[in-house]
């Protein structure tokens, strides 16, 4: 037994110091918990600073730029119908016949009341002329020369009167024939032969097809803009919904003279050229204009905007890689890059554009900069090659 416990001893001897360098690694973990986070990894984009002008886009309808509700100037029955649904006419083309017959009738009424009138009016002229020479040789009365001269005037209006009536008359007959008042495509007869119609009745539409209007509803901003750009029409192009981009250009025609108090809204007008019959009246239609003149502006990512309730921020990483959240106003969009109004960022300043979950306020971030184009959109960074496998 006392040999036994002699040789335990040399054995803890070389066993303590294996469980004092134990110790410090054991401590590690606990030491570990108080030390700072380490810092995150972001990519950041300089901002860049430009000649830029304000270019909106907006959405709108085409109407024609002349439309007509075709309607009978007097009351008949339809005779005949002279187009074919849809048609393309020009202006004075005929369209419908009313029965004539009855205006016909009145016209020739007409003219046997003027004739009547004439004869009535050269029997009084005879009359006071006759009546003239007696009054010198006192064979009449005064009294009977006054009412001579005033029948011959009687006479003078009633033929005025007829003439009046007769050319009433031929007006109607005219009307009869129902002609185009504007050249143009015509919409389906709502009206066929042996259908009585009065001036209520919507024989058919006329839509000019030369020109067309864009109708779309403008910024309180967009129209102050406009405005400070003087009274240059500013050009207006459009794009259809099966089309790329804004192919079409026209001109902005029209301002509307106020604001809609509920939707602080204003209308405006483009107008473009149609002699091909490419647009059609109702067309939904995508616009964009040009609303200033070129100015200097700062321009960020679209990515780098973040939203903090109802403000709009950036986050600037100084060369100490503290995070900087500040709140910017925003411009326009353009070519995916954000205008800032103001002087909140600087040009040149690194704004964060990937990452922005990682940043913790305080928290210093590891900057990454990524390169950019001739627009200042940030490159995608290039992709490192696989490792190749042992043997190949």
């Amino acid at each position: 037994m006392p040999a036994k416990s002699h040789g335990r001893i040399p054995a803890l001897a070389v066993l303590f110091p294996v469980l004092l360098s134990l110790l410090p690694a054991c401590g590690g973990p606990a030491d570990a918990q108080g030390a700072p986070p380490p810092a995150m990894p972001v990519s950041v984009a300089p901002a860049v600073q430009r000649s830029v002008t304000d270019v909106e886009t907006f959405s709108g309808r085409l109407e024609a730029a002349e439309f007509v509700e075709l309607r009978p100037r007097v009351a008949g029955t339809i005779d005949k119908v002279h187009f074919t649904d849809g048609a393309s006419v020009a202006a004075g083309a005929l369209l419908f016949t009313i029965d004539p017959r009855p205006f016909e009738a009145e016209v020739a009424r007409a003219e046997s009341q003027l004739a009547a009138a004439k004869s009535r009016a050269e029997l009084a002229q005879t009359e006071y002329a006759r009546a003239q020479k007696l009054l010198d040789s006192r064979a009449v009365s005064r009294q009977e020369f006054d009412q001579l001269a005033a029948g011959a005037r009687t006479s003078e209006a009633d033929i005025k009167a007829a003439e009046a009536a007769l050319r009433v008359a031929r007006l109607n007959l005219a009307y009869t024939a129902v002609r185009a008042p504007i050249g143009g495509r015509l919409s389906r007869a709502s009206a066929t032969a042996g259908n009585l119609v009065n001036e209520q009745v919507v024989l058919t539409t006329i839509a000019a097809t030369n020109r067309v209007y864009a109708y779309f509803d403008g910024s309180e901003q967009t129209f102050l803009r406009l405005r400070a750009a003087g009274n240059a029409k500013p050009v207006v192009r459009l794009g259809l919904a099966n089309e790329t981009g804004y192919p079409h250009q026209g001109t902005l025609d029209f301002v509307d003279n106020r604001l809609n108090p509920q939707t602080g809204a204003i209308r405006l007008r483009a107008s473009f050229d149609n002699r091909d019959g490419r647009f059609v009246p109702g067309l939904a239609a995508r616009l964009t204009m040009t609303t200033s003149a070129p100015y200097q502006a700062t321009l960020v990512p679209e990515r780098a905007i973040g939203t903090d309730q109802n403000r709009k921020t950036v986050v600037v990483v100084g060369a100490d890689g503290q995070p900087q959240f500040r709140v910017v106003q925003l411009g326009a969009l353009q070519d995916g890059m954000r205008v800032l109004l103001g002087d909140a960022v600087k040009p040149g300043e690194h704004v964060v554009v990937e990452g922005l979950q990682r940043i913790m306020p305080g928290v210093p971030v590891q900057p990454q900069v990524l390169k950019v184009d001739d627009k200042g959109m940030p490159l995608p960074p290039p992709t490192s090659a696989a490792p190749q496998q042992p043997g190949q």
